[in-house]
């Protein structure tokens, strides 16, 4: 296919058929047709919410999949082009405040998109939670499962953006859903290039070089055992429906730090004018006996994370 003129663009991929996505993602030898879906699905969403509330400022991320032959090539080419579209954004050179040292022009206010300003936490509460209708192609895990929900504790945490996307020091500020989705296909199409360096022969012989032997180790010895008992892990859905819901969930512990007692909170007052009228994020790890604390939405879960990490140097 012959690649497009210098200045001309595709248009964004929400706006072409199941048909064009499969075109397109036949002419490129790197993102998959589920990753461009995923791509669309992501700015259809946003673009819905855009037109359900137009007071809201939506962004628009123009990622255009490279149509290099060459599949590795294809793929760093992708990887540079994501890269581009993921760092935080500086203020202009000229700007007094950049060397005052304040570099970027989205870096204090940790629920705001590091690239474009977009108010998340806004966008969240009169949108509902945007994240969790955007899923990963292969896994169908949410982004808001993936980067707002700790593995080992299902607790909720923050996800702070870096200053150099995927590495540097951490910033004040997050991505908006469709940014996180391109942060997210990045680091699969990064751990490809990862995965074909690390088998590569040069990589071995300098593993061998530092004294790095490989040696197999059987799954079963190395496996993480999972205490929840069978009769409850059938029930996960039904809490992840009550984190989507915005429900307050109680987890009363003893005096040794474990789960007890869970409590499943129904206030009929919260759903009296037929919307939770709960925060965004319910978080409720309490010793047995004490109140159980409510969070405020993403921006306080953010504020409090950033807190913990107040030893970080500053972001100039």
């Amino acid at each position: 296919m012959m690649q497009p003129m210098f200045g001309q663009r595709q248009q964004p991929l929400a706006l072409n058929t199941q048909v064009e996505l499969a075109r397109i993602a036949s002419n490129t030898s790197n993102a998959s047709l589920a990753q461009l879906q995923g791509m669309a699905q992501a700015q259809g969403v946003m673009q819905a919410a855009a037109e359900e509330q137009p007071h809201i400022e939506i962004p628009r991320v123009n990622f255009y999949p490279s149509h290099h032959s060459n599949p590795r090539k294809a793929r760093r080419k992708d990887i540079r082009q994501a890269y581009k579209l993921l760092k935080p954004t500086k203020r202009r050179w000229f700007s007094p405040l950049r060397w005052l040292g304040s570099k970027y022009r989205y870096n204090k206010n940790t629920s705001q998109c590091c690239v474009d300003g977009c108010d998340v936490d806004y966008l969240l509460k009169v949108m509902g939670n945007v994240y969790n209708e955007i899923r990963d192609e292969d896994t169908g895990q949410s982004l808001w499962d993936l980067y707002f929900i700790d593995p080992v504790s299902g607790e909720p945490r923050a996800f702070l953006a870096r200053e150099s996307v995927t590495d540097g020091r951490t910033m004040r500020a997050t991505y908006c859903p469709e940014h996180l989705h391109l942060y997210h296909v990045l680091s699969k199409w990064e751990k490809e290039e990862d995965r074909e360096r690390d088998g590569s022969k040069s990589t071995l012989r300098e593993r061998v070089k530092k004294g790095v032997s490989m040696v197999a180790v059987p799954i079963t010895a190395v496996a993480a055992k999972d205490n929840t008992p069978p009769t409850l892990q059938k029930y996960e859905p039904f809490f992840r429906m009550l984190r989507a819901d915005k429900i307050p969930v109680l987890h009363m512990k003893d005096g040794a730090g474990a789960n007890k007692l869970t409590i499943v909170v129904f206030d009929a007052g919260q759903f009296a004018d037929g919307a939770s009228g709960e925060p965004l994020l319910t978080t409720g790890q309490v010793q047995t006996g004490e109140p159980a604390p409510v969070g405020a939405g993403l921006q306080q879960l953010l504020v409090e994370t950033q807190a913990a990490r107040d030893n970080l140097p500053e972001v100039e």
